[in-house]
């Protein structure tokens, strides 16, 4: 069993003794140190919603009781995905709200994201003020007079849609007008009602759906890596469909399936979609140091400058803010778009890149092939608690000196001249150093990571 407590949220699996996984006892206590934070900042209402894995409906119920228990009102969008809950909170003008999803992590998992008022998620202060209180348990419970509300809202699927299709950037007549057929993996979440009602209010009528039931049987491990999706690429193939769209449980990330059943690339769905923001919109874009090179190579392209930012969602979203970037988001499929608002939201990166696809007249393996080709090899190396990291990447950082390097988030080197990075850092979760590697190959990939492997072992040894 296990149980992750940080700055973002808790997280484990369900079942087993409080304080080793995310039992009721736990999932109450933190509820409640949220809430408490919420209230410290005057908050009355918070937005709560949730992904389709079987735990859902109970983790719900005890967050929302606890929240009522304190005194504040409780919004539930019920079935929902993180960006609608994101824009509900500032909708509703809440105090916060609580994403219950583990995201990619299997189903056995559940976890409490947290935003605050803004529909963004908590900072590093804000989420380390939160950790105090559940550890404190300092929490002020409301008499009976004073409880709060509850409230079910099932209209936030149609309230985001709407604001989609609204968007300046999105072109529904293009949609529509090219004729698309799409399949749809949606991995058993609620993609599966969001995706296909997306789709067919931007004029598609062709929908193979694949594992588009919300009941939270992943039918295969639901992070959306190419190794995952083989049913889908056979079935884009065999349908003879223009594209796949797949989105993980909590519907933050896209990944893209060409025509040709091959992988669009999940590094490669922000590069398309940022593509063509950026030949509507001159402008700044950002991701994290892990992503691709591709990026700051479209982006310098369209006469704008790239910024690299920490791992994370919330220090992406802080850099953006910093740079006025019109674009950003990770590696990942994470696409943000800061008019819309500042969240991870694979519904407005579906839209975005059926326009640039449908405006291009291009098949979807033509447009992957119009942007610099990298490839990313990701390695690991486990530690020994004998092991200074810190150290480590302080030696390897004085090895390549005469190289650009960014300390910001681990050690990133970028070779300039070979146009090539490695990136550097500890693991906040377990109790390993990454070491991500891009070139314009594979194999030269794989080198340059080995090299790097090479020398920290040296410097361990």
């Amino acid at each position: 069993m296990t149980l992750i407590k940080s700055i973002s949220g808790i997280r484990g699996t369900i079942g087993g003794a409080p304080g080793e996984a995310l039992t009721p006892v736990d999932t109450v206590k933190f509820a409640a140190a949220f809430g408490t934070w919420i209230k410290s900042r005057k908050g009355k209402k918070v937005v709560i919603g949730r992904d389709a894995r079987p735990s859902g409906e109970m983790v719900s119920q005890l967050v929302a009781a606890t929240l009522k228990g304190l005194g504040l009102d409780v919004i539930d969008l019920g079935l929902s995905t993180t960006p609608t809950v994101e824009i509900a909170v500032v909708a509703e003008k809440a105090g916060g709200g609580i994403i219950l999803t583990a995201s990619h992590n299997p189903m056995q998992w559940n976890a409490l994201k947290l935003l605050n008022e803004k529909g963004e998620f908590i900072s590093g202060s804000d989420g380390a003020e939160v950790l105090n209180l559940a550890q404190a348990e300092k929490f002020d419970f409301a008499s009976v007079e004073k409880l709060g509300s509850y409230k079910p809202n099932d209209t936030y699927l149609q309230k985001h849609i709407n604001l989609i299709l609204k968007h300046k950037l999105v072109d529904v007549k293009a949609i529509r007008n090219a004729k698309f057929k799409i399949a749809i993996d949606a991995v058993n979440s609620t993609g599966g009602i969001f995706v296909p009602h997306l789709l067919k209010a931007l004029g598609v009528k062709k929908i193979v759906a694949l594992y588009c039931e919300p009941n939270g049987k992943f039918p295969h491990n639901p992070e959306p890596l190419p190794e995952h999706l083989t049913v889908i690429s056979k079935a884009v193939k065999k349908e003879k469909c223009d594209l796949g769209i797949v989105v993980d449980p909590d519907v933050d990330r896209l990944a893209l399936i060409q025509e040709d059943g091959k992988p669009f690339g999940e590094e490669y769905t922000l590069v398309a979609v940022a593509d063509y923001v950026l030949s509507k919109k001159k402008g700044n874009t950002v991701s994290n140091l892990s992503s691709t090179r591709a990026l700051r190579d479209v982006t310098e392209q369209a006469g704008g400058q790239y910024y690299a930012a920490a791992v994370g969602e919330v220090n992406v979203v802080t850099k953006m803010k910093e740079t006025k970037a019109v674009i950003g988001g990770e590696g990942n499929g994470g696409i943000i778009l800061p008019d819309f608002h500042y969240g991870r939201d694979a519904l407005i990166g579906i839209a975005l890149f059926l326009t640039h696809l449908a405006k291009s007249k291009m098949k979807a393996s033509e447009l992957r092939k119009s942007y610099p080709a990298y490839f990313i090899s990701k390695n690991k190396i486990e530690l020994t608690p004998q092991i200074n990291v810190d150290e480590v990447l302080e030696k390897i950082k004085s090895r390549y000196l005469s190289e650009k390097i960014n300390t910001i988030d681990g050690v990133k080197i970028d070779f300039e001249k070979e146009k090539e990075w490695v990136h550097l850092r500890k693991s906040n979760t377990e109790p390993i150093i990454r070491i991500y590697a891009e070139s314009q190959n594979e194999q030269k990939a794989d080198q340059l990571a080995q090299r790097i492997i090479k020398d920290i072992k040296d410097i361990i040894k």
